[in-house]
């Protein structure tokens, strides 16, 4: 099996890229508004606990099947321990598949264009008010360290790319060569 993490800051473009390396592969797509969007409308704000315990359950059921392999996005917080626990704990339900990190990176210029595509929008309800969203993305810039330092990510199977100006199925076309999905 096959357990894909694409991550980095807010409209950066990781569903997107997961969306075209769905196109290209047997991989399956999990992004992380999955989770969000249908606790938001069930519970009427965001309830971090119900996430993590629907990912975690979408986790292991799926490192159970006989599917070929999951892609999940995330907004990991370098400078945030509790980041670094999670991707450990998320790992270790896929223990024994071959894991792969894909750090996308872009201006913030860039992030809040993309913060308002068609695509992101029909498939993240939370950012349809887009003064909210936007928002929500400077002040996450401002909070927390949302892209790796140089040698930071110890993994073994792990790249960085700056997707500003590359399209979706260019970095796609990129992840699988590189890892051969």
């Amino acid at each position: 099996m096959k357990f894909v993490i694409i991550f980095g800051d807010g409209a950066v473009g990781k569903m997107t890229v997961g969306q075209e390396l769905t196109k290209i592969t047997d991989l399956k797509l999990f992004h992380n508004h999955q989770s969000i969007e249908p606790v938001i409308e069930i519970f009427g704000t965001y309830n971090k606990e119900v996430v993590k315990d629907f990912r975690e359950s979408v986790f292991r059921n799926f490192a159970k099947s006989d599917n070929y392999g999951l892609i999940f996005t995330f907004m990991w917080a370098f400078d945030c321990q509790e980041d670094w626990d999670y991707i450990a704990s998320i790992t270790k339900i896929f223990e024994g598949a071959d894991i792969y990190y894909i750090e996308l990176v872009a201006s913030q210029e860039v992030r809040l264009q993309r913060n308002v595509t068609e695509n992101r929008l029909a498939n993240k309800a939370s950012k349809r008010d887009l003064e909210v969203s936007n928002k929500r993305i400077i002040d996450a810039d401002e909070k927390y360290r949302l892209v790796s330092y140089d040698g930071e990510i110890p993994f073994n199977n792990y790249i960085k790319i700056d997707n500003t100006n590359l399209s979706p199925e260019t970095v796609a076309k990129m992840i699988k060569e590189k890892f051969g999905l």
